[in-house]
Protein backbone atom coordinates (compact mmCIF):
# COMPACT_ATOMS: atom_id res chain seq x y z
CA UNK A 1 0.00 0.00 0.00
CA UNK A 2 1.20 3.56 -1.28
CA UNK A 3 2.00 6.28 1.45
CA UNK A 4 0.45 9.41 1.19
CA UNK A 5 2.93 12.41 0.40
CA UNK A 6 3.44 14.89 3.79
CA UNK A 7 1.15 17.84 2.75
CA UNK A 8 3.36 20.40 0.72
CA UNK A 9 2.40 23.04 -1.36
CA UNK A 10 2.66 20.78 -4.81
CA UNK A 11 3.47 21.92 -8.08
CA UNK A 12 -0.16 21.85 -9.82
CA UNK A 13 -1.31 22.90 -6.22
CA UNK A 14 0.37 26.16 -6.37
CA UNK A 15 -0.18 26.70 -10.04
CA UNK A 16 -3.50 24.83 -11.63
CA UNK A 17 -6.74 24.36 -10.75
CA UNK A 18 -8.31 20.86 -10.90
CA UNK A 19 -11.27 19.99 -12.66
CA UNK A 20 -12.93 17.29 -10.33
CA UNK A 21 -16.09 15.70 -11.24
CA UNK A 22 -17.66 13.13 -8.73
CA UNK A 23 -19.35 9.98 -9.83
CA UNK A 24 -21.41 8.55 -7.00
CA UNK A 25 -24.50 7.16 -6.29
CA UNK A 26 -25.21 9.65 -3.06
CA UNK A 27 -24.73 12.72 -1.76
CA UNK A 28 -26.21 13.79 1.26
CA UNK A 29 -28.65 15.89 1.68
CA UNK A 30 -29.85 14.53 -1.54
CA UNK A 31 -29.85 11.25 -1.18
CA UNK A 32 -28.03 9.31 1.32
CA UNK A 33 -27.82 5.68 3.44
CA UNK A 34 -24.82 6.18 5.21
CA UNK A 35 -21.45 7.52 5.22
CA UNK A 36 -20.92 7.82 1.24
CA UNK A 37 -23.09 10.89 0.92
CA UNK A 38 -21.27 12.47 3.56
CA UNK A 39 -18.32 11.89 2.43
CA UNK A 40 -19.13 13.01 -1.34
CA UNK A 41 -20.59 16.34 0.15
CA UNK A 42 -17.84 17.06 2.64
CA UNK A 43 -15.09 16.38 0.17
CA UNK A 44 -16.37 18.31 -2.67
CA UNK A 45 -17.47 21.12 -0.61
CA UNK A 46 -13.68 21.48 0.97
CA UNK A 47 -11.86 20.62 -2.58
CA UNK A 48 -13.92 23.63 -3.82
CA UNK A 49 -13.02 25.70 -1.12
CA UNK A 50 -9.03 24.95 -1.78
CA UNK A 51 -9.70 26.40 -4.88
CA UNK A 52 -10.66 23.68 -7.06
CA UNK A 53 -13.47 23.41 -9.86
CA UNK A 54 -15.69 20.15 -8.76
CA UNK A 55 -19.03 18.85 -9.35
CA UNK A 56 -21.00 16.08 -8.61
CA UNK A 57 -22.85 13.44 -10.77
CA UNK A 58 -25.74 11.49 -8.74
CA UNK A 59 -29.17 10.22 -9.96
CA UNK A 60 -32.30 11.85 -9.77
CA UNK A 61 -34.14 9.70 -7.88
CA UNK A 62 -37.42 10.11 -7.03
CA UNK A 63 -37.62 10.04 -3.16
CA UNK A 64 -35.24 13.55 -3.79
CA UNK A 65 -37.39 16.82 -3.28
CA UNK A 66 -36.75 18.75 -6.37
CA UNK A 67 -38.67 22.14 -5.29
CA UNK A 68 -36.63 22.22 -1.43
CA UNK A 69 -33.15 21.97 -3.54
CA UNK A 70 -34.10 23.84 -5.98
CA UNK A 71 -33.18 21.27 -9.33
CA UNK A 72 -33.45 23.18 -12.37
CA UNK A 73 -33.52 21.57 -15.85
CA UNK A 74 -30.55 22.28 -17.81
CA UNK A 75 -30.30 19.89 -21.20
CA UNK A 76 -30.41 16.24 -22.20
CA UNK A 77 -27.84 13.91 -23.84
CA UNK A 78 -28.05 10.63 -25.29
CA UNK A 79 -26.43 8.05 -24.22
CA UNK A 80 -24.56 5.45 -25.98
CA UNK A 81 -24.70 2.22 -24.32
CA UNK A 82 -23.67 -1.25 -26.35
CA UNK A 83 -24.43 -2.09 -30.04
CA UNK A 84 -27.58 0.32 -30.66
CA UNK A 85 -28.80 0.85 -27.42
CA UNK A 86 -29.65 4.26 -26.92
CA UNK A 87 -30.79 6.73 -23.89
CA UNK A 88 -32.00 9.77 -23.89
CA UNK A 89 -31.50 11.55 -20.57
CA UNK A 90 -32.45 14.42 -19.14
CA UNK A 91 -29.60 16.50 -16.52
CA UNK A 92 -31.54 19.08 -13.56
CA UNK A 93 -28.67 20.90 -11.67
CA UNK A 94 -28.77 22.57 -7.97
CA UNK A 95 -26.06 24.16 -5.77
CA UNK A 96 -24.82 22.21 -2.44
CA UNK A 97 -24.79 25.14 0.11
CA UNK A 98 -25.11 27.35 -2.68
CA UNK A 99 -21.45 26.43 -3.63
CA UNK A 100 -20.67 23.23 -5.44
CA UNK A 101 -23.03 22.50 -8.96
CA UNK A 102 -24.73 19.14 -8.59
CA UNK A 103 -25.42 17.27 -11.45
CA UNK A 104 -29.23 15.03 -11.47
CA UNK A 105 -29.12 12.46 -14.42
CA UNK A 106 -33.03 12.23 -15.01
CA UNK A 107 -33.81 8.95 -16.16
CA UNK A 108 -37.03 8.06 -14.73
CA UNK A 109 -36.85 4.23 -16.08
CA UNK A 110 -33.90 3.94 -13.91
CA UNK A 111 -34.15 6.12 -10.65
CA UNK A 112 -37.99 7.06 -10.74
CA UNK A 113 -38.06 4.21 -7.59
CA UNK A 114 -38.38 5.02 -3.87
CA UNK A 115 -35.39 3.45 -2.76
CA UNK A 116 -31.67 4.14 -3.90
CA UNK A 117 -30.82 0.11 -4.40
CA UNK A 118 -33.65 -1.93 -3.36
CA UNK A 119 -37.23 -1.69 -2.65
CA UNK A 120 -39.74 -3.78 -0.75
CA UNK A 121 -38.57 -6.91 -2.23
CA UNK A 122 -35.03 -6.78 -1.68
CA UNK A 123 -32.15 -5.26 -4.33
CA UNK A 124 -33.60 -3.86 -7.78
CA UNK A 125 -32.69 -6.93 -10.39
CA UNK A 126 -31.39 -4.05 -12.56
CA UNK A 127 -28.58 -2.54 -10.68
CA UNK A 128 -25.82 -3.15 -12.76
CA UNK A 129 -27.72 -1.81 -15.44
CA UNK A 130 -28.60 1.75 -13.77
CA UNK A 131 -25.32 2.77 -12.53
CA UNK A 132 -23.82 1.56 -16.03
CA UNK A 133 -25.85 3.93 -17.15
CA UNK A 134 -24.89 6.33 -15.03
CA UNK A 135 -20.96 5.97 -15.24
CA UNK A 136 -21.78 6.10 -19.23
CA UNK A 137 -23.40 9.17 -18.98
CA UNK A 138 -20.93 10.90 -16.63
CA UNK A 139 -18.72 11.03 -19.85
CA UNK A 140 -21.58 11.80 -22.16
CA UNK A 141 -22.25 14.72 -20.05
CA UNK A 142 -18.83 16.14 -19.55
CA UNK A 143 -18.14 16.26 -23.24
CA UNK A 144 -21.81 17.71 -23.36
CA UNK A 145 -21.22 20.67 -21.54
CA UNK A 146 -17.81 21.51 -22.72
CA UNK A 147 -16.15 20.74 -19.32
CA UNK A 148 -14.05 18.00 -19.22
CA UNK A 149 -12.13 17.10 -15.80
CA UNK A 150 -8.42 16.29 -14.95
CA UNK A 151 -9.71 13.57 -12.53
CA UNK A 152 -13.40 11.77 -12.28
CA UNK A 153 -13.59 10.35 -9.04
CA UNK A 154 -15.93 7.47 -8.54
CA UNK A 155 -16.72 5.86 -5.38
CA UNK A 156 -17.88 2.24 -4.60
CA UNK A 157 -18.91 -0.41 -7.68
CA UNK A 158 -21.85 2.20 -8.43
CA UNK A 159 -19.38 4.29 -10.11
CA UNK A 160 -16.28 1.45 -10.94
CA UNK A 161 -17.17 1.61 -14.55
CA UNK A 162 -16.27 4.91 -15.34
CA UNK A 163 -12.54 3.84 -14.94
CA UNK A 164 -13.58 1.40 -17.37
CA UNK A 165 -15.09 3.22 -20.07
CA UNK A 166 -12.52 5.66 -19.78
CA UNK A 167 -9.58 3.11 -20.93
CA UNK A 168 -11.94 1.44 -23.51
CA UNK A 169 -14.53 3.85 -24.82
CA UNK A 170 -12.41 7.02 -24.47
CA UNK A 171 -8.85 5.68 -25.11
CA UNK A 172 -7.83 7.58 -27.91
CA UNK A 173 -9.05 10.76 -29.92
CA UNK A 174 -11.53 11.94 -27.35
CA UNK A 175 -11.72 14.79 -25.13
CA UNK A 176 -11.35 12.52 -22.28
CA UNK A 177 -8.59 10.77 -23.24
CA UNK A 178 -6.08 12.52 -20.30
CA UNK A 179 -8.85 12.44 -18.11
CA UNK A 180 -7.45 10.16 -15.48
CA UNK A 181 -10.16 7.99 -12.51
CA UNK A 182 -9.79 7.54 -8.70
CA UNK A 183 -11.64 5.04 -7.26
CA UNK A 184 -12.53 5.46 -3.63
CA UNK A 185 -13.66 2.09 -1.81
CA UNK A 186 -16.40 2.86 1.05
CA UNK A 187 -16.97 -1.02 1.62
CA UNK A 188 -15.11 -3.74 0.08
CA UNK A 189 -17.86 -5.79 1.75
CA UNK A 190 -20.45 -4.39 -1.25
CA UNK A 191 -18.68 -5.47 -4.36
CA UNK A 192 -21.62 -5.33 -7.37
CA UNK A 193 -21.62 -8.83 -8.20
CA UNK A 194 -24.24 -9.20 -11.03
CA UNK A 195 -25.33 -11.17 -14.16
CA UNK A 196 -22.33 -11.19 -16.76
CA UNK A 197 -25.46 -10.05 -19.71
CA UNK A 198 -24.74 -6.36 -18.09
CA UNK A 199 -21.05 -6.38 -20.36
CA UNK A 200 -22.71 -6.35 -23.79
CA UNK A 201 -24.81 -3.64 -22.44
CA UNK A 202 -22.33 -1.62 -21.85
CA UNK A 203 -20.26 -2.16 -24.97
CA UNK A 204 -17.12 -4.00 -22.81
CA UNK A 205 -16.42 -7.18 -24.99
CA UNK A 206 -16.21 -10.06 -23.68
CA UNK A 207 -12.35 -10.28 -24.03
CA UNK A 208 -12.74 -8.57 -20.76
CA UNK A 209 -14.67 -11.35 -18.61
CA UNK A 210 -11.68 -12.79 -17.23
CA UNK A 211 -11.08 -13.76 -13.46
CA UNK A 212 -8.48 -10.62 -13.82
CA UNK A 213 -10.72 -8.10 -14.92
CA UNK A 214 -14.74 -8.90 -14.83
CA UNK A 215 -15.69 -12.37 -14.00
CA UNK A 216 -16.32 -13.80 -10.55
CA UNK A 217 -17.83 -17.58 -10.32
CA UNK A 218 -19.90 -17.00 -13.69
CA UNK A 219 -20.93 -13.21 -12.64
CA UNK A 220 -19.54 -9.67 -13.40
CA UNK A 221 -17.56 -7.98 -10.67
CA UNK A 222 -17.97 -4.62 -10.97
CA UNK A 223 -15.84 -3.70 -7.58
CA UNK A 224 -13.10 -5.64 -9.01
CA UNK A 225 -13.05 -4.23 -12.64
CA UNK A 226 -13.03 -0.68 -11.26
CA UNK A 227 -9.95 -1.51 -9.24
CA UNK A 228 -7.98 -2.75 -11.90
CA UNK A 229 -8.81 0.00 -14.51
CA UNK A 230 -8.45 3.05 -11.89
CA UNK A 231 -5.79 4.98 -12.14
CA UNK A 232 -5.28 5.07 -8.42
CA UNK A 233 -7.35 3.74 -5.34
CA UNK A 234 -8.16 4.78 -1.98
CA UNK A 235 -10.23 3.56 1.05
CA UNK A 236 -11.88 5.70 3.70
CA UNK A 237 -9.20 5.50 6.75
CA UNK A 238 -5.11 4.02 6.88
CA UNK A 239 -6.19 0.90 8.89
CA UNK A 240 -8.81 -0.08 6.41
CA UNK A 241 -6.32 -0.23 3.83
CA UNK A 242 -4.02 -2.20 5.73
CA UNK A 243 -6.99 -5.05 6.92
CA UNK A 244 -8.55 -4.98 3.18
CA UNK A 245 -5.18 -6.65 1.61
CA UNK A 246 -5.54 -9.16 4.12
CA UNK A 247 -7.08 -11.91 2.54
CA UNK A 248 -10.11 -12.29 5.33
CA UNK A 249 -10.46 -8.18 5.37
CA UNK A 250 -10.36 -7.95 1.63
CA UNK A 251 -13.18 -10.24 0.94
CA UNK A 252 -12.33 -11.81 -2.06
CA UNK A 253 -10.16 -8.71 -3.49
CA UNK A 254 -7.40 -8.51 -1.84
CA UNK A 255 -5.51 -10.41 -4.33
CA UNK A 256 -6.32 -7.22 -7.04
CA UNK A 257 -5.80 -4.51 -4.16
CA UNK A 258 -2.39 -6.30 -3.85
CA UNK A 259 -1.06 -6.24 -7.26
CA UNK A 260 -2.26 -2.37 -6.92
CA UNK A 261 -0.21 -1.82 -4.17
CA UNK A 262 1.78 1.01 -5.42
CA UNK A 263 -1.50 2.72 -6.14
CA UNK A 264 -3.53 2.01 -3.50
CA UNK A 265 -3.48 5.14 -0.17
CA UNK A 266 -5.64 4.88 3.02
CA UNK A 267 -7.11 8.48 3.48
CA UNK A 268 -9.04 8.90 6.85
CA UNK A 269 -12.78 10.24 6.22
CA UNK A 270 -13.56 13.81 7.56
CA UNK A 271 -16.40 15.41 8.95
CA UNK A 272 -18.42 18.30 7.83
CA UNK A 273 -18.04 20.59 10.99
CA UNK A 274 -20.85 23.14 9.10
CA UNK A 275 -23.53 20.32 9.75
CA UNK A 276 -22.03 18.88 13.12
CA UNK A 277 -21.23 20.97 15.71
CA UNK A 278 -22.75 21.10 19.11
CA UNK A 279 -21.53 25.18 18.91
CA UNK A 280 -23.68 25.60 16.09
CA UNK A 281 -26.73 22.77 15.95
CA UNK A 282 -29.84 23.69 14.86
CA UNK A 283 -31.42 20.65 16.00
CA UNK A 284 -30.26 21.38 19.56
CA UNK A 285 -32.34 22.26 22.47
CA UNK A 286 -29.06 23.65 23.73
CA UNK A 287 -25.78 24.75 22.51
CA UNK A 288 -22.78 24.02 23.78
CA UNK A 289 -18.89 23.45 23.40
CA UNK A 290 -15.73 22.30 25.05
CA UNK A 291 -15.37 25.84 27.22
CA UNK A 292 -19.16 25.59 28.05
CA UNK A 293 -20.68 22.10 28.03
CA UNK A 294 -23.36 23.16 30.69
CA UNK A 295 -26.07 22.91 27.49
CA UNK A 296 -25.01 19.11 27.18
CA UNK A 297 -27.04 18.06 30.61
CA UNK A 298 -29.72 20.09 28.90
CA UNK A 299 -30.00 17.62 25.71
CA UNK A 300 -29.45 14.96 27.87
CA UNK A 301 -32.55 15.39 29.84
CA UNK A 302 -34.44 16.51 26.49
CA UNK A 303 -33.48 13.02 25.08
CA UNK A 304 -34.33 11.43 27.55
CA UNK A 305 -38.04 12.71 27.34
CA UNK A 306 -38.03 12.51 23.50
CA UNK A 307 -37.57 8.55 24.15
CA UNK A 308 -39.79 8.56 27.23
CA UNK A 309 -36.67 7.32 29.67
CA UNK A 310 -36.15 8.34 32.98
CA UNK A 311 -35.20 11.83 33.22
CA UNK A 312 -32.03 11.51 35.80
CA UNK A 313 -28.64 13.15 35.38
CA UNK A 314 -27.35 10.24 37.13
CA UNK A 315 -27.41 7.12 34.98
CA UNK A 316 -25.21 7.28 31.91
CA UNK A 317 -27.32 7.01 28.65
CA UNK A 318 -25.63 4.74 25.89
CA UNK A 319 -26.79 6.05 22.24
CA UNK A 320 -26.81 4.13 19.15
CA UNK A 321 -27.14 5.68 15.53
CA UNK A 322 -27.02 2.87 12.77
CA UNK A 323 -27.91 0.86 9.94
CA UNK A 324 -28.73 -2.36 11.25
CA UNK A 325 -26.51 -4.83 9.22
CA UNK A 326 -24.60 -7.84 10.47
CA UNK A 327 -21.34 -5.52 9.84
CA UNK A 328 -22.06 -3.03 12.33
CA UNK A 329 -22.24 -5.75 14.99
CA UNK A 330 -25.20 -5.87 15.92
CA UNK A 331 -25.00 -9.74 16.39
CA UNK A 332 -22.99 -8.97 19.62
CA UNK A 333 -25.34 -6.16 20.50
CA UNK A 334 -27.97 -8.47 20.63
CA UNK A 335 -26.33 -11.04 23.15
CA UNK A 336 -24.53 -8.20 25.22
CA UNK A 337 -27.17 -5.76 25.29
CA UNK A 338 -29.96 -7.60 27.65
CA UNK A 339 -27.00 -9.06 29.92
CA UNK A 340 -25.37 -5.61 30.35
CA UNK A 341 -29.37 -3.59 31.29
CA UNK A 342 -29.72 -6.69 33.92
CA UNK A 343 -26.40 -6.35 35.67
CA UNK A 344 -25.84 -2.15 35.30
CA UNK A 345 -27.19 0.81 36.02
CA UNK A 346 -27.37 2.43 32.67
CA UNK A 347 -29.98 3.52 29.88
CA UNK A 348 -30.22 3.23 26.09
CA UNK A 349 -31.09 5.26 23.11
CA UNK A 350 -31.44 3.89 19.61
CA UNK A 351 -32.25 5.01 16.24
CA UNK A 352 -31.75 3.30 12.73
CA UNK A 353 -33.26 0.61 10.63
CA UNK A 354 -32.60 -2.44 8.40
CA UNK A 355 -32.38 -6.16 9.70
CA UNK A 356 -35.67 -7.01 10.65
CA UNK A 357 -34.67 -9.18 13.09
CA UNK A 358 -33.17 -6.35 14.73
CA UNK A 359 -35.64 -4.21 14.41
CA UNK A 360 -37.84 -6.47 16.14
CA UNK A 361 -35.16 -7.31 19.08
CA UNK A 362 -35.03 -3.45 19.85
CA UNK A 363 -38.71 -3.36 20.07
CA UNK A 364 -38.61 -6.05 22.15
CA UNK A 365 -35.83 -4.84 24.76
CA UNK A 366 -37.71 -0.79 24.80
CA UNK A 367 -41.26 -3.07 26.13
CA UNK A 368 -38.79 -5.70 28.39
CA UNK A 369 -37.05 -2.32 30.04
CA UNK A 370 -39.63 0.45 30.38
CA UNK A 371 -37.63 4.09 31.06
CA UNK A 372 -34.67 2.45 29.89
CA UNK A 373 -34.55 1.56 26.68
CA UNK A 374 -36.26 3.99 23.71
CA UNK A 375 -35.86 2.95 20.32
CA UNK A 376 -37.00 4.75 17.23
CA UNK A 377 -37.28 2.30 14.27
CA UNK A 378 -36.35 4.24 11.44
CA UNK A 379 -34.58 7.44 10.61
CA UNK A 380 -34.59 11.28 11.94
CA UNK A 381 -32.20 13.88 11.32
CA UNK A 382 -33.45 15.60 14.37
CA UNK A 383 -33.14 12.51 16.73
CA UNK A 384 -29.94 11.74 15.01
CA UNK A 385 -28.60 15.11 16.65
CA UNK A 386 -30.09 14.87 19.79
CA UNK A 387 -28.61 11.08 20.28
CA UNK A 388 -24.88 12.44 19.59
CA UNK A 389 -25.33 15.43 21.86
CA UNK A 390 -27.81 13.78 24.79
CA UNK A 391 -25.81 10.50 25.25
CA UNK A 392 -22.69 9.86 27.18
CA UNK A 393 -21.73 7.56 25.60
CA UNK A 394 -22.00 5.71 22.11
CA UNK A 395 -21.80 2.49 20.69
CA UNK A 396 -20.09 1.38 17.76
CA UNK A 397 -18.86 -2.02 17.79
CA UNK A 398 -18.83 -2.91 14.30
CA UNK A 399 -16.93 -6.26 12.97
CA UNK A 400 -15.52 -4.25 10.82
CA UNK A 401 -15.62 -0.28 9.57
CA UNK A 402 -13.98 1.33 6.69
CA UNK A 403 -14.37 4.73 8.52
CA UNK A 404 -17.34 5.28 10.34
CA UNK A 405 -18.83 8.68 11.46
CA UNK A 406 -20.72 8.78 13.93
CA UNK A 407 -17.61 8.07 16.30
CA UNK A 408 -16.16 11.13 15.10
CA UNK A 409 -19.39 13.20 15.49
CA UNK A 410 -19.85 11.82 19.04
CA UNK A 411 -16.10 12.89 19.83
CA UNK A 412 -17.21 16.54 19.03
CA UNK A 413 -20.53 16.23 20.81
CA UNK A 414 -18.51 15.03 24.21
CA UNK A 415 -20.27 11.82 23.85
CA UNK A 416 -17.43 9.22 24.29
CA UNK A 417 -17.45 6.12 21.72
CA UNK A 418 -17.44 2.45 23.18
CA UNK A 419 -16.01 0.27 19.76
CA UNK A 420 -14.06 -2.43 18.29
CA UNK A 421 -11.16 -1.40 17.20
CA UNK A 422 -10.97 -1.64 14.08
CA UNK A 423 -10.72 0.42 10.98
CA UNK A 424 -11.41 3.85 10.93
CA UNK A 425 -13.16 3.51 14.74
CA UNK A 426 -9.15 3.06 15.55
CA UNK A 427 -7.72 5.36 13.68
CA UNK A 428 -9.85 8.12 15.55
CA UNK A 429 -10.46 7.12 18.84
CA UNK A 430 -8.11 6.98 21.81
CA UNK A 431 -7.92 4.56 24.37
CA UNK A 432 -9.35 5.64 28.00
CA UNK A 433 -6.18 5.00 30.10
CA UNK A 434 -7.48 4.40 33.75
CA UNK A 435 -4.35 5.27 34.92
CA UNK A 436 -4.01 9.18 33.85
CA UNK A 437 -7.66 9.84 32.42
CA UNK A 438 -6.09 9.87 29.06
CA UNK A 439 -7.92 8.93 25.76
CA UNK A 440 -11.34 9.62 23.64
CA UNK A 441 -13.18 6.61 24.65
CA UNK A 442 -13.20 2.91 25.11
CA UNK A 443 -12.13 -0.03 23.04
CA UNK A 444 -12.25 -3.46 22.56
CA UNK A 445 -10.44 -5.93 20.30
CA UNK A 446 -11.87 -9.23 20.32
CA UNK A 447 -15.77 -9.42 17.97
CA UNK A 448 -17.47 -11.18 20.71
CA UNK A 449 -20.61 -10.20 23.40
CA UNK A 450 -18.19 -10.93 26.08
CA UNK A 451 -15.66 -8.74 25.11
CA UNK A 452 -18.21 -6.09 23.98
CA UNK A 453 -19.98 -6.40 27.83
CA UNK A 454 -16.77 -5.87 29.55
CA UNK A 455 -16.40 -2.34 27.43
CA UNK A 456 -19.91 -1.50 28.07
CA UNK A 457 -19.11 -2.12 31.93
CA UNK A 458 -15.86 -0.56 31.71
CA UNK A 459 -17.34 2.41 30.33
CA UNK A 460 -20.67 2.24 33.31
CA UNK A 461 -17.42 2.05 36.00
CA UNK A 462 -15.72 4.91 35.26
CA UNK A 463 -18.99 7.14 35.23
CA UNK A 464 -19.84 5.88 38.76
CA UNK A 465 -16.29 5.69 40.21
CA UNK A 466 -13.91 8.33 38.11
CA UNK A 467 -16.13 11.29 37.18
CA UNK A 468 -13.26 13.43 36.80
CA UNK A 469 -12.14 10.88 34.19
CA UNK A 470 -15.15 11.46 32.56
CA UNK A 471 -14.66 15.01 32.56
CA UNK A 472 -11.24 14.94 31.61
CA UNK A 473 -11.89 12.36 28.10
CA UNK A 474 -15.16 15.01 26.96
CA UNK A 475 -12.14 17.86 27.22
CA UNK A 476 -10.00 15.73 25.08
CA UNK A 477 -12.82 14.15 22.80
CA UNK A 478 -14.11 17.22 22.07
CA UNK A 479 -10.67 19.08 21.25
CA UNK A 480 -9.79 16.38 18.08
CA UNK A 481 -10.22 18.03 15.06
CA UNK A 482 -11.12 15.92 12.12
CA UNK A 483 -12.37 18.05 9.52
CA UNK A 484 -11.83 17.67 5.66
CA UNK A 485 -8.64 20.11 5.30
CA UNK A 486 -6.15 17.53 5.87
CA UNK A 487 -8.04 14.84 4.09
CA UNK A 488 -8.89 16.83 1.09
CA UNK A 489 -4.80 17.78 0.93
CA UNK A 490 -4.08 14.33 1.01
CA UNK A 491 -6.53 13.66 -2.32
CA UNK A 492 -5.37 16.28 -4.22
CA UNK A 493 -1.97 14.36 -3.93
CA UNK A 494 -3.34 10.94 -5.00
CA UNK A 495 -5.48 13.13 -8.18
CA UNK A 496 -1.80 14.27 -9.16
CA UNK A 497 -0.66 10.79 -8.24
CA UNK A 498 -3.58 9.20 -11.22
CA UNK A 499 -2.16 12.39 -13.32
CA UNK A 500 0.94 11.06 -13.35
CA UNK A 501 0.31 7.17 -14.28
CA UNK A 502 -2.53 8.47 -16.69
CA UNK A 503 -0.06 10.73 -18.63
CA UNK A 504 2.84 7.82 -18.62
CA UNK A 505 0.46 5.47 -19.84
CA UNK A 506 -0.25 7.72 -22.61
CA UNK A 507 3.01 8.46 -23.41
CA UNK A 508 3.76 4.36 -22.97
Amino acid sequence: MATCIPREKSSREAKDTLRVLFVASECAPYAKTGGLGDVVAGLSKTLQQLGHDVRVLIPLYSLIDRTKYGLKPTTSACVHMGGSVEHWVGLQEARLDDAVPVWFLDYDAYFGRPGIYDGPFGHYQDNAYRFALLSKAALQVCKDQQWIPHVMHVHDWPGALVPVFLKTWERILSPLSNTASVMTIHNVGYPGVYHAGVLPYCGIGWEYFTRELFEDHGKANLLKAGIQFADALTTVSPTHAKEILDPVGGMGMAPYLNNRRADFFGILNGVDYSHWNPETDHHLPARYSAEDISGKAICKRALQEHFHLETTDKLPVFGIVSRFAHQKGFGLLREALPRALNSMLMQLVVLGNGDRDTENFFRWLQSAYPGRVGAHIGFSAEASHLIEAGSDFLLMPSLYEPCGLNQIYSLKYGTLPVVRATGGLDDTVQNYNEATGDGTGFKFWEPSSRALHYCIGWAVSTWFDRQQHIVKLRQRAMSQDFSWSKSAGQYIDVYQHALRKKQAATLG
